[in-house]
């Protein structure tokens, strides 16, 4: 079932009526999916920020923030306003260079890595045959911005958070490439649209989490892990570290490692939704039972309906993963660097590899089963 409107077509189409050139009329459409990934990026961040907040108050039985606004909800907004106009300070001995670009390389990746998210069948930016691949490569890029904001500050406790960082980075980054190696095999594609509408026809039978039962675990870690989430927060150890490579930070720029932080956390979500959960599929399988009842896939309020709920799916997944990632902040303790390594290298690692091999043995055995 096409679970989706083109809206690119339908808006360029709408512009040409209007008789303006094609050439015109796609200028128009070109910011507008960037403009509107940024926005619900930025209320995504919001809402996990107001999420974190209470989830992390009722785990300890207390209330959380309840006066900006109702419930509370108005306190990220708050926050980012305090921050966007609070003192933006350099040191003295810092490299201003190195320290200001090291939050614009953090966060610019992640934005970008949202074109290829699909919260439905033509409910995307950009449909990329190397989607899953552009993420993993510009997920290696914040390490590098991690790592040059801890060396400019001039401070030991930055240094050592931006070591950290990268050395964590590098450490995940293979296991969970492994990972996502093998979910690709199964789909024979890179492309997000078709990892999605491999697992689709059997409803949440067909999702990959049953077909990949390890596979989704390391990825949950390593994702953990890439998004400095207790208890892999190493780098930024408030008891360790001051703030690791945040120390020197304050003003805008600290609020663009914060934005970051998060919206690394809700892409990660919704990428594991994507792999693992069928993305915008339903738990049932909504082309048979439209079949069944004998409702055609080409009604128009079918189409909207479907489209509605492939988004309204997409980030039910997406935030259920949240609200686990943040329950895992308030009952697992931090690790060791050298456990964290450890369990990088000596575990992961292997782990992953022998998943993938089994992964292309089953596919060679049971094309059908692993989409062979």
């Amino acid at each position: 079932m096409n679970s989706g409107i083109d809206l690119q077509g339908s808006f360029i189409q709408t512009l040409q009526d209007f008789g303006l050139p094609l050439g015109v009329a796609k200028a128009f459409w070109l910011p507008l999916p960037m403009l509107l990934m940024i926005i619900g990026a930025t209320v995504g961040v919001l809402v996990v920020v107001w999420l974190e907040r209470k989830i992390s108050a009722a785990a300890q039985q207390r209330i959380g923030p309840e006066y900006a606004g109702p419930l509370g909800v108005l306190q990220p907004v708050a926050d980012g306003i305090k921050l966007v106009f609070k003192e933006d300070v350099i040191p003295a001995k810092a490299d201003p260079w190195l320290f200001t670009m090291g939050p614009v390389l953090v966060v610019v990746p992640v934005f970008l890595s949202y074109l290829i998210v699909p919260f439905g069948q033509n409910l995307i930016v950009t449909d990329l045959n190397v989607g899953i691949f552009l993420w993993i490569a510009l997920s290696s890029i914040a390490p590098i911005g991690l790592l040059m904001a801890g060396y400019s500050s001039n401070n030991k406790y930055s240094l050592l958070g931006g070591l950290r960082a990268a050395a964590q980075s590098i450490s995940y980054e293979i296991p969970l490439a492994l990972s996502v190696l093998a979910i690709v095999m199964m789909s024979n594609s890179l492309s997000t649209i078709d990892i999605v509408e491999q697992q689709s026809g059997y409803g949440i039978l067909g999702w990959n989490i049953w077909r990949q039962p390890v596979g989704f675990i390391i990825f949950w870690i390593a994702a953990l892990a890439e998004c400095e989430r207790l208890p892999f927060d190493l780098p930024e150890a408030e008891e360790e570290l001051v703030a690791g490579y945040q120390t020197e930070y304050s003003g805008m720029k600290f609020a663009l490692f914060y934005l970051g932080s998060y919206v690394n956390l809700v892409l990660s979500a919704l990428v594991f939704a994507v792999l693992y959960l069928g993305g915008w599929e339903f738990f049932i399988p909504l082309d048979k039972l439209a079949d069944w009842i004998g409702i055609a896939d080409t009604t128009p309020w079918l189409q909207v309906f479907t489209a509605s709920l492939g988004i309204i799916m997409t980030l039910v997944k997406a935030y259920f993963l949240v609200f686990i990632a943040i329950l895992l902040r308030w009952t697992v303790p931090r690790v060791r660097i050298d456990q964290l390594l450890d369990l990088g290298w000596k575990f992961m690692l292997p782990v992953s590899l022998a998943n993938l091999l089994i992964t292309a043995a089953l596919k060679l055995a049971f094309p059908v089963a692993f989409g062979g």
